[in-house]
């Protein structure tokens, strides 16, 4: 069975077009070539070109590897870090009414 490639929106995709930009500039700033970044991560080289041209098809522990071999791992952990919208809506559940007690019958 063939691997099926997600379905994204625009936006998301243009997300992953810069992802992969941002790796590719990382890896010529460091002088690697294709072929030692994606023998470090363990990786084939046409997997690593799919990841810079920001395929959705590729699994995230692909991406992983190749930050890791970049030294940018710790990048990976600012994803969804600050995710101020699931606090509001935590502290808007925590807010409750003043309730008068139940009548007993």
């Amino acid at each position: 069975m063939a691997n099926s490639k997600p379905v994204l929106f625009p936006k998301s995709q243009r997300i992953l077009i810069e992802l992969g930009e941002n790796i590719k500039l990382a890896r010529l700033r460091r002088k690697l070539s294709s072929a030692q970044v994606a023998e470090r991560a363990g990786i084939g080289r046409s997997t690593l070109v799919k990841i810079e041209q920001g395929h959705s098809g590729v699994g995230i522990g692909n991406f992983i590897n190749v930050l890791r071999v970049l030294g940018l791992e710790q990048d990976f952990l600012l994803l969804a870090k600050d995710d101020e919208l699931g606090r509001k809506l935590q502290d808007a559940n925590l807010i409750t009414k003043d309730r008068a007690p139940k009548r007993l019958k």
